[in-house]
């Protein structure tokens, strides 16, 4: 049953994320700002997104984007999950990692989930001001799945860069 903990967080991260855009989509009408806070830095609003990151992929046709961001996506997650659980990862994963990738297939089966139900298209509600790093004034607007993703990813790539060190350190 230990192997299985970090699925409460991939649970936690799909139930949060899909309450949210449910929210949105009930009470914020679609392209609208509904509030504004800390000086302009953080809006709710409505945005769908038809792509991935970025508006990478918009242009695609309907049966390339099936591929793109559905089939592709279940391939990758039913490894991510196999990651989390198989043997092997017993060995060659510690459960901090583990718990990571929970995040990061909890955000992906959240943001799937609307690809599947709603025409492929995300709810994105959380919009940040960037103060024209990059050279945009606001950064992409995103949700808690997206959220879950890269700070997940974070913590991961920290946790693995941390573990070679400490593999460099005892070999030396």
């Amino acid at each position: 049953m230990r192997r299985f903990r970090p699925f409460l967080l991939t649970i936690a991260v799909i139930i949060l994320d899909q309450v949210s855009k449910a929210l949105v989509v009930r009470f914020i009408p679609e392209g609208t700002v509904a509030a504004s806070l800390f000086s302009d830095f953080l809006w709710i609003c409505h945005v769908r997104n038809d792509a991935v990151a970025f508006s990478f992929g918009a242009s695609l046709p309907i049966a390339m984007k099936y591929a793109a961001f559905v089939i592709l996506p279940l391939i990758v997650l039913a490894l991510i999950a196999y990651a989390i659980v198989g043997r092997r990862a017993e060995k060659e994963t510690t459960v901090f990692q583990k718990w990571c990738l929970a995040g990061i297939l909890g955000g992906g089966i959240g943001n799937l989930i609307d690809r599947l139900f709603r025409s492929l298209r995300v709810v994105d509600w959380i919009s940040t001001d960037n103060y024209g790093w990059f050279g945009m004034d606001r950064f992409p607007t995103y949700n808690i799945a997206d959220a879950a993703i890269v700070l997940s990813v974070i913590a991961l790539m920290i946790s693995l860069f941390a573990e070679g060190r400490r593999k460099d350190v005892k070999e030396d």
